[in-house]
């Protein structure tokens, strides 16, 4: 068993390429080629086991919310109404999604990312916790290219809306970056019932609404999505999560347009509303507080948590005075284009102690590398800012615990 678990890990690395744009040979060769990777674990959650998470593309919430198949799905469910992305354009904002951080992107560049820096995949693997992504018109499991057309020649699978494979610390691992999946993967793993209990749903550049509009993509998540809800297997002890990577208007609030639906979702609170303050970064912390996982040290250690995960683990969320807050640009970082940020080589040094939002500590993976170092940001507070820039410094956050209110101001 040994001996062809090793061969097959062999083939995969042989047949993937790292490279920017492959060849149509090396693609079809690895398509022929590459298996799929799709481990299976039963860690309970303290409010789910599963956690889906959807992301379309590049609409204001208001706009959002008047699109009737993601309004009704949104009354099956919980709408969170104070739900905002990190900066722009989309890649930072995946980048966000998988790491806590940006590393100053502010552009959707070629990015690989350094094998130090620690991603979701790091904490979920401290409990064998089952991962996967599913990416529409990934032409095989693990690839690396920038891009994919269709046979028309429309856009179709892009890199930059692939949180996970921009870092080397899942591509240089066989098994990682073979859970990097298309959605025949999908089909065959729900069939198999061999899902993980976290995937996160990429659609194709059709479908996501980025080359179409937001009446395309709600239909195309209501047709995807409701048959979806109706199978046990994939709906039980399930909370899925559909969102938006950043609104379409540069110069007004990030707030996007996301609700939480599927078995995980309490009868008392479908069809309710969630004024939390929440970011992407909250859904890293929340998956932390949920399964018992340790925080990565960055954006996701003072973040929100979900309300449904909050409420099961005693946490008190901060409220967010949201007048003055700007989430439309990031901080210097090595992976700055000086688009929306300055260039910068040093790479942000993560929290190395302290419990962080979920309560579990910091990972090893990431102690270990930082050990010694302190911090670059303030990253116990509920949402991004830089004291250098002045970007979101001012903005007002408070606690209510034990009947006492405790101010902060960034």
């Amino acid at each position: 068993m040994l001996s062809l678990l090793l061969a097959g890990l062999t083939l995969a690395a042989a047949q993937t390429t790292s490279v920017e744009y492959p060849t149509a040979a090396e693609i079809e060769a690895a398509r022929a080629s590459v298996l799929p990777y799709s481990p299976v674990s039963n860690v309970k959650g303290k409010a789910f086991s599963r956690f889906v998470d959807i992301w379309l593309e590049n609409v204001d919430y208001p706009t959002a919310s008047r699109d009737p198949h993601l309004a009704a799905l949104a009354k099956e469910g919980i709408l969170l109404t104070n739900y905002w992305a990190v900066t722009h354009p989309s890649e930072p904002n995946y980048c966000a999604s998988a790491s806590g951080d940006t590393f100053g992107m502010d552009n959707d560049n070629w990015h690989q990312i350094p094998a130090n820096v620690s991603t979701i995949a790091d904490l979920f693997d401290t409990k064998s916790l089952a991962w996967g992504e599913y990416q529409e018109g990934l032409p095989y499991a693990g690839y690396q290219g920038y891009e994919y057309l269709a046979a028309s020649g429309a856009n179709d699978y892009m890199r930059k809306h692939n949180p996970l494979i921009l870092f080397d610390s899942v591509t240089n691992d066989a098994l990682r970056l073979r859970q990097i999946k298309n959605f025949s993967s999908f089909y065959e793993d729900l069939e198999h019932h061999r899902l993980p209990q976290y995937m996160f749903v990429t659609p194709n550049m059709t479908d996501d609404g980025h080359d179409t509009n937001v009446t395309y993509a709600g239909k195309w998540t209501s047709d995807w999505l409701t048959p979806l809800l109706k199978n046990d297997y994939f709906s039980d002890d399930t909370l899925v999560m559909l969102t938006f990577d950043e609104a379409g208007n540069y110069t007004y609030m990030n707030k996007v347009y996301t609700f939480l639906l599927g078995g995980a979702v309490p009868d008392h609170l479908r069809g309710t509303t969630d004024d939390t303050f929440y970011t992407h970064y909250s859904v890293i912390a929340s998956l932390s507080a949920n399964f018992g996982l340790p925080s990565l040290g960055r954006w996701d250690c003072g973040a929100n948590l979900l309300s449904l995960v909050a409420e099961q683990t005693g946490y008190v969320n901060y409220e967010v005075d949201t007048t003055t807050l700007f989430s439309n640009e990031t901080y210097p970082g090595p992976l700055s284009a000086n688009e929306y940020s300055t260039y910068s080589d040093v790479w942000p040094v993560p929290l190395t102690a302290g419990e962080c939002s979920a309560g579990n500590g910091i990972v090893d993976v990431v102690k270990k590398t930082y050990k010694g170092r302190e911090a670059t940001y303030n990253y116990t507070a509920p949402f991004p800012y830089n004291a250098k820039t002045g970007n979101n410094v001012g903005v007002k956050y408070s606690r209510k615990e034990n009947g006492k209110v405790e101010v902060f101001e960034t």
